[in-house]
């Protein structure tokens, strides 16, 4: 794979901080304006969230971070000391933040590990897994959840019936389908059989009209049979704790909501299985978002699909979910970033 420098620069860039931010803020400033029920007694709410379910919401999304810490260290088979994952997982975190939800960080993640001395192989092998595993809980998980939310996942949301429709169901349906092809697919290439994925892809890419997509195609089958080879004799012990982390991850990810909804309003258990579920959906609204880390998009789903469980917390209940999950990347990113670059292009030890 050749890393273009130039383009993942431009990705990596601190100025592009402000493009997520202004975005937000102007959704959120629009949602101010337009909702009459929005006024200055609705910010003023925010003083009356319980303190122990916020402290929870915090210490939940600090221990969804120390998971994806752990994970790229196991992984990695320990190769990265605990303070290179940290920053591994910073700048992987703000490489997500600053670029579309459809596009993610993929390659800048390679890029990353790359240049903290893991062989080339090695990090697209790495950064293949952890989407494998992340897209197999949505895949695996959501039908479990989905079942348990007893057909509730969908919010009763007059805006979305007059801009959707039935179109969201069909929406979520179709990207699961996608999303569970796109995993099995992927997982059978680099565990089962790379050599049989490149040639089906080789026959593909051999129709006229995809031609001169041929010479990609190739260099991509390559990778996955070099990643398949980096990975090939890794035994339960390698794989077990990878799994459970990665479930620890993505459940951290939904509860740290279910803490602050329930800093305002008294949840049930079956209500709370609710707000997770939907934040399954509202998770796939967010991947297809074409802003930057689905900004201004996560704020306007967030009041569809909560506003019945928050009323008139919805608000500010929003605000400080993507305070608490969004924007701390963006400014720990533009802060550690500099640092960084100094570090593998320099070699400056002191980090």
């Amino acid at each position: 794979m050749k890393l273009d420098n130039k383009k993942i620069f431009e990705t990596l860039n601190p100025n592009k901080v402000w493009v997520p931010v202004i975005i937000g803020l102007g959704i959120v400033f629009l949602m101010f304006y337009l909702d009459p029920s929005v006024n200055a007694k609705t910010l003023r709410g925010v003083f009356d969230a319980s303190f122990v379910a916020i402290l929870i919401a915090i210490l939940v999304i600090l221990f969804r971070d120390l998971g994806y810490i752990y994970r790229i260290r196991a992984i990695t088979d320990k190769e990265l000391t605990w303070k290179r994952a940290i920053y591994v997982i910073i700048l992987w975190e703000f490489a997500s933040a600053v670029t579309p939800s459809v596009v993610g960080g993929t390659a800048v993640a390679i890029f990353i590990l790359n240049k903290e001395g893991i062989k080339l192989g090695k990090a697209i092998a790495y950064v293949m897994v952890t989407a494998i595993l992340d897209n197999l809980f949505f895949v695996i998980g959501a039908p479990i959840i989905l079942f348990f939310a007893q057909g509730n996942i969908f919010p009763a949301s007059r805006v979305m019936e007059m801009k959707l429709g039935r179109s969201l169901e069909i929406l979520f349906w179709t990207s699961y389908g996608l999303y569970a092809v796109y995993s099995i697919v992927m997982a059978a290439a680099l565990f089962y059989r790379p050599r049989v994925f490149k040639w089906v892809l080789l026959k593909i890419y051999s129709i006229k009209w995809l031609l001169k997509w041929k010479r990609s195609a190739n260099e991509y089958g390559n990778q996955i049979i070099d990643a398949s080879k980096e990975l090939k004799g890794k035994n339960w012990k390698y794989w077990l704790p990878i799994i459970a982390v990665t479930i620890f991850i993505w459940s951290s990810r939904y509860l740290m909501l279910n803490a602050l909804v329930a800093a305002y309003e008294t949840l049930s258990i079956s209500e709370h299985v609710i707000v997770f579920a939907r934040q399954v959906i509202m998770w796939i609204v967010m991947m297809i978002s074409p802003t930057p880390g689905s900004s201004g998009t996560a704020e306007f789903f967030f009041a569809q699909f909560f506003t019945e469980f928050l009323s008139g917390y919805t608000f500010v209940t929003s605000i400080l979910w993507r305070m608490l999950s969004y924007y701390p990347y963006l400014i720990l990113g533009a802060i550690f970033l500099p640092r960084w670059i100094k570090y593998v292009y320099f070699k400056k030890r002191e980090l």
